[in-house]
This record gives C-alpha cells, structure tokens and sequence, in this order.
C-alpha cells in the first residue's frame, strides 16, 4: 500500500458504506480527507472521528455550485487535491421502465451522472494545475449490462463509465484516471436492493457481497505505482488476479 502522507483525497459520498470506510482506509495511511456527503451528522462524526486531518463538507453532488465550493473549501484546507473518489451514488426508484417513478428516475441520473461530471469538472483544473493527481470513479457491473428493474441505476453508471474514459482520453498523459467495479458489497445499497426483490442480486444472501474495507484498500492500492500500468481502465474486483495483487484473501 502506498504512503499517503500529507496528499489529499476528497471523497464524495463519505457518509456510509465504501465511502466511510475509505475515509479511514486512506487517513490510516496518512492522508488529508474531505468529506462530502448530503448526510451532514455522519460526516461531521466521521471527521471528529479521524481527527485534525478529516475535513467534513456538506455537498449535494448533483449540485454544481456546491461541488465546486467543496474542491474550493478541500484546496483551502489542505493546500493541494490529490486524488478524487467519486463514490456518491444511488439506486432506487427500482422497478420497470413502464412503471418507474419518472422524478426519482432522474434522481439517479442527476446523483450518479451528473454527480461525476460535477466532481470531475471540478477537479481537473486543480490537478492540472498543480502537475499531477490521481482520479478514481465507483463503477458497476451495471455500467455493462441491462438488468430488469435496474433502468436508472444501469444507465447512469454506463455514463458514469463513459465520463471516467473521456477523462482519461483528455487527461492521461499527466492525470491517473481509473475506475474500480467493485462487485456486490455489504452497504445499505444492499439492503435497497434486497427489500425490492427485482433481480438476480436481490436473491443473494448478506454474506455473498465483500466487505467495503475491501473496496477501500483497493482504492488506496490503486493511488500507488503498483497500479500504473491500469491507468485508464476499470479495475474489477472479480478479477481474482487483482485482488492477489492489492493482497486481498
């Protein structure tokens, strides 16, 4: 695992799940954390938690203006932005293309797409800016195929998927630009998915998802050299050479 002392990572949906665990994943390496949710107590413990190197901003992803004043707010803090986990992310309404709620199906897209946007344009000027800097997209093996129920939360994270290339195609020459498929992980989205019954992943049992400390390691890995030769590519956790390579059982 790489030394993180002294840079930066903002990470956006900190509050719970992959989020919250990667907060701490990468402050127990040393690093400076900005923690952006719309949950503004769990961010705020999460922070005093962590300590002096924890700073806890609430943001609305979805909202422009308040991503940018939270990579204004992170720089200001801490100096510098090392790296960006763009994390935040929903999925319900659940349900049939016919039936789906059509507000909470823009939701999704306004969340999980939009939210990646904002993140990434508020991001690359800094890094740019300053030489170098490392950006990391949650994606989903939904980005990849259709799944019944599943409309809005597939086509966002394709978009999403599709937002993390182009970046890496204008970017990657001076930028590391990746994204991690984690595959089914033990979060309250679990539980969501769960309580609807719609698909194969409803039918899965609690202790069939990975854990997200898995996940959070495999986003501190990746901020090392050892992942270089994956710049521009989405990382699955499914890959079992992978997970021997981060040294996850």
């Amino acid at each position: 695992m790489p030394d993180m002392t002294d840079r930066t990572v903002l990470i956006t949906g900190a509050s719970r799940g992959i989020g919250a665990a990667a907060a701490r994943a990468f402050a127990a390496k040393g690093a400076n954390v900005a923690l952006l949710s719309r949950s503004t107590g769990a961010i705020a413990d999460l922070a005093g938690e962590i300590g002096k190197t924890a700073l806890a901003i609430p943001c609305d992803v979805a909202n422009w203006t308040e991503m940018a004043r939270a990579v204004d707010a992170t720089v200001e803090a801490f100096g510098t932005l090392d790296v960006i986990i763009g994390n935040a992310g929903i999925i319900e309404p659940i349900g049939p293309l016919a039936e789906v709620d059509v507000d909470g199906w823009s939701s999704v897209i306004d969340v999980n797409v939009k939210g990646i946007f904002h993140g990434l344009r508020a991001a690359l000027p800094v890094m740019e800016a300053q030489g170098g800097g490392t950006i990391i997209t949650i994606s989903s093996g939904a980005a990849h195929r259709a799944l019944p129920g599943w409309s809005a939360y597939c086509t966002s994270k394709a978009a999403a998927k599709m937002l993390t290339e182009a970046a890496h195609a204008e970017h990657g020459e001076r930028l590391r630009v990746m994204g991690l498929s984690p595959g089914t992980v033990a979060t309250q989205m679990q539980r969501e998915i769960k309580a609807s019954g719609v698909g194969p992943v409803a039918q899965l049992e609690w202790e069939d998802h990975i854990p997200p400390e898995w996940v959070a390691d495999a986003l501190v890995w990746m901020c090392g050299p050892d992942a270089d030769d994956l710049r521009g590519t989405e990382v699955s956790l499914r890959d079992e050479s992978i997970r021997k390579r981060i040294g996850l059982a």
